[in-house]
């Protein structure tokens, strides 16, 4: 696993276009997103919700909050995936993830807001996510989703996911891959970042 160097956030973000030509900046989440993350809940469809956290939430619990805005403990990350809209920067899909060293895996959950379902945004963030986790070490990656999110199964079916049953709830499902992102293309800073340590350490390795 790479150690991310925390005191400088930005040099991980990244800058997506989706199929229709739409593009996003990728970040981690920072303090002064706070307002800004809860508003973007707050305004997802009580269906978005649902699918996003498993149950009835009009908002984020103030620990959930927390929780998000917490960069690297426990090896959980947030990302939000911004545009500019009426001049402002507008958070219009968010990802948080988590590494589990001992597995080799990285689980992740997302949503896009209502207003831009539909754009090809989750596929894009899908793919940054598989990056990151590639920077991190991880050999596969994975999601749960309920049984009943019809949108997100077929994602992560056109995704290349394969499906296995939940381990835990019969009211999931969850799809997982083997990461295989192609070092030579280096697709994220985060993989870039990554690749340089490495050959820092190791002068001889082939980035």
């Amino acid at each position: 696993m790479s150690t991310l160097r925390l005191e400088d956030l930005k040099q991980y973000s990244d800058t997506l276009r989706t199929r229709d030509g739409t593009t996003l900046d990728v970040r981690f989440v920072e303090p002064r997103d706070t307002d800004e993350l809860q508003h973007y809940f707050r305004s997802l469809s009580t269906r978005s919700r649902y699918n996003r956290f498993f149950g009835a939430i009009s908002e984020l619990p103030n620990g959930l909050l927390h929780d998000f805005l917490q960069i690297g403990e426990r090896e959980r990350f947030t990302v939000v995936a911004t545009m500019m809209v009426d001049g402002f920067e507008t958070i219009v899909a968010e990802a948080r993830y988590a590494l589990h060293a001992e597995t080799g895996t990285l689980e992740f959950g997302l949503s896009v807001h209502d207003r831009w379902q539909g754009r090809g945004i989750a596929t894009a963030l899908m793919k940054n996510l598989e990056c990151r986790a590639a920077a991190l070490g991880a050999e596969h990656i994975f999601g749960d989703t309920l049984r009943s999110n019809e949108t997100m199964i077929s994602l992560a079916r056109k995704s290349g996911f394969a499906f296995v049953t939940h381990p835990d709830d019969w009211k999931l499902v969850r799809f997982d891959k083997g990461i295989s992102v192609a070092a030579k293309d280096i697709p994220c800073a985060s993989w870039r970042l990554a690749a340089l340590s490495r050959q820092a350490e190791s002068p001889s390795a082939s980035v």
